[in-house]
Formats: structure tokens, sequence, C-alpha cells
């Protein structure tokens, strides 16, 4: 099974880890801060605050949808 390298990335967690960068196939892999999996946003510092801010803003559009409808 073959990688696709541009959906691969790159999550450095903790202070110490040295910020390597990584390359697969001669290609460099992205960087990021968060990234959302399974429908879960999980952040480099393993805080739950850009996933709680994510469900709030969602839970407000869907209760502006109803609100609507009424």
């Amino acid at each position: 099974m073959q990688f696709n390298v541009s959906k691969c990335k790159v999550m450095h967690v903790g202070q110490k880890n040295p910020r390597s960068l990584y390359t697969m196939r001669n290609n460099g892999l992205q960087i990021v801060e968060v990234e959302k999996y399974l429908g879960v946003k999980i952040s480099s510092d393993l805080k739950c605050s850009q996933q709680c801010m994510y469900a709030y803003t969602k839970a407000n559009r869907v209760i502006c949808i109803v609100l609507l409808i009424i």
C-alpha cells in the first residue's frame, strides 16, 4: 500500500520535541498545529480548547437554524 504524500502531515507534540523536518519521497511533509481526526480536533499541546470552540460554534449554528424555522 502506498501513502498519499499530499495527505500526510506532521504534528510535533511536547515541548522537548526537536521539531525535525520530515520528508517522504523527497517531498517535505506539512507541519500542523491542529488536525481533525474522526471528527475530533487534536492540537499539538493536547488541550481541548480547539474542540470545545468547534462544538460551541456548531451548536450555535444549529440553534440559529431551529429559531429561524420556528
